[in-house]
């Protein structure tokens, strides 16, 4: 059940270019760390760590970044691999991580 800030920010992506994937008008998510990076982002941004804002236009840009690869270079189309470097940009930007504790996330992450 979303609260409002959850049903505002999911709606604010409606029909946009970085609306999430859904499947009967429902979030889809086909992982379980697809749902816990999208709540993170979610409660990151309703504890005031960014603003919802800003991390839908680093999510923007990084769809854009991704698109704008070569089709022979370009990894596969992944929603929420994009989702995740936006938030990771977002969260750095705003200075609630370093470049160095993300990246020791990451490589956490890659294990």
């Amino acid at each position: 059940m979303f609260t409002r800030f959850e049903e505002y920010a999911a709606a604010s992506m409606l029909g946009a270019p970085d609306s999430p994937p859904r499947l009967d008008g429902k979030l889809l998510f086909t992982t379980r760390w697809e749902r816990d990076v999208f709540g993170l982002a979610l409660s990151l941004s309703k504890a005031g760590c960014f603003e919802w804002e800003d991390f839908r236009q680093s999510l923007i840009a990084s769809i854009a970044k991704w698109e704008a690869i070569e089709c022979a270079n370009q990894p596969r189309w992944d929603y929420y691999e994009r989702f995740l470097e936006a938030l990771l940009n977002v969260v750095e930007t705003s200075g609630v991580l370093s470049r160095r504790e993300i990246e020791a996330i990451v490589a956490a992450r890659s294990r």
